[in-house]
């Protein structure tokens, strides 16, 4: 599942490449066609992404609410704007398990420049990759595409969601209301507080807590085992045993790491690291994380074998010493 800084990528190239343009908006497969209807040949005026969720605002005041979930994946095509974080993906940006960003030889592919807007299509989905060139414009869906959105020079094909719905602004209001804070959306002192009264009043363990997307937004399975590494924290603790400091830290540690990870398009979550390393773990998941998809490989830091089990359904990665 795509995670926080996934999403915001995602939102950005809509703000990039969609707002400010008249949509055409309809479902190739029928499933939207009803809602599609409501926001057809209206202007895109705002895309916005919370945690792992995307609203997209039209002028006619109701927003199109999309969350990719598991399975879900847009596709862009047309005069889109492709930075080397997403060419050397194949258009994945960022999502987990993706390949990683390769800069070339004479460095000219700084993570974060963005080229001119080249006619291609990207897939930015979990488990397929796919960059080609296309000759004819708008390209034909691929799949079963829920709903097409189309402008003058680009269009974004979404398939197999969790949600796609379009709403009201008091909808709009109310899912976010449900939503824990996101740093990227609000990453002052009231957002901090929300966050650390949510994780101390509860006797969830922590490791459960950075995955309720109520207590805090965008935080998926390679950021809990990082950030919880990170912090030297057991991930069993309940949330109201974690010292106040320690869920403080989690928090400002988070809004670190999904900055990084919205401007590089990768989950980097090792610190200090010299030029050659930094490229190394630019291009590889083996070389930038700590403890995640490292089960049976020694600590990093202590030598121990890194532990595997599953919480809450999804895999968890920690370190039996570090963390005890």
């Amino acid at each position: 599942m795509p995670e926080g800084h996934s999403v915001h990528r995602i939102a950005r190239q809509f703000a990039q490449n969609f707002v400010g343009h008249t949509i055409a908006v309809s479902s190739p497969q029928g499933r939207f066609a009803d809602d599609a209807r409501l926001i057809d040949g209206h202007r895109m005026i705002e895309a916005r992404a919370v945690g792992k969720q995307m609203f997209l605002e039209f002028d006619n005041e109701l927003w199109l609410r999309v969350h990719l979930g598991m399975y879900g994946a847009w596709d862009f095509a047309g005069d889109i704007s492709v930075d080397p974080t997403i060419a050397s993906a194949n258009g994945r940006m960022g999502q987990t398990n993706q390949r990683g960003t390769v800069f070339d030889d004479a460095g000219e592919n700084s993570v974060h420049s963005i080229g001119a807007p080249r006619r291609t299509r990207l897939r930015m989905a979990e488990s397929e990759k796919l960059q080609e060139e296309i000759t004819e414009f708008p390209p034909e869906p691929i799949g079963q595409v829920r709903v097409r959105l189309l402008s003058d020079t680009a269009v974004a094909d979404l398939r197999g969601p969790t949600a796609c719905e379009v709403l009201d602004p008091a909808q709009v209001d109310a899912v976010i209301a449900k939503l824990g804070p996101d740093p990227i959306v609000d990453d002052g002192p009231d957002a901090e507080e929300r966050f650390v009264t949510a994780v101390r009043k509860k006797p969830t363990p922590i490791g459960l807590l950075l995955m309720d997307q109520s207590v805090v937004s965008g935080i998926g399975n390679v950021y809990r085992a990082e950030l919880l590494f990170r912090a030297r924290q057991n991930p069993h603790s309940p949330g109201k045993q974690v010292p106040e400091e320690t869920v403080r830290g989690l928090w400002r540690d988070w809004v670190h790491l999904l900055r990084i990870g919205v401007e590089t398009g990768q989950m980097m979550t090792m610190d200090d690291l010299d030029d050659e390393s930094y490229r190394k773990a630019m291009a590889s998941r083996d070389e930038r994380h700590w403890v995640y998809k490292r089960e049976g490989l020694p600590c990093r830091v202590c030598g121990t074998n890194i532990l595997l089990e599953v919480m809450g359904g999804r895999k968890l990665y920690w370190c039996p010493v570090d963390q005890a």
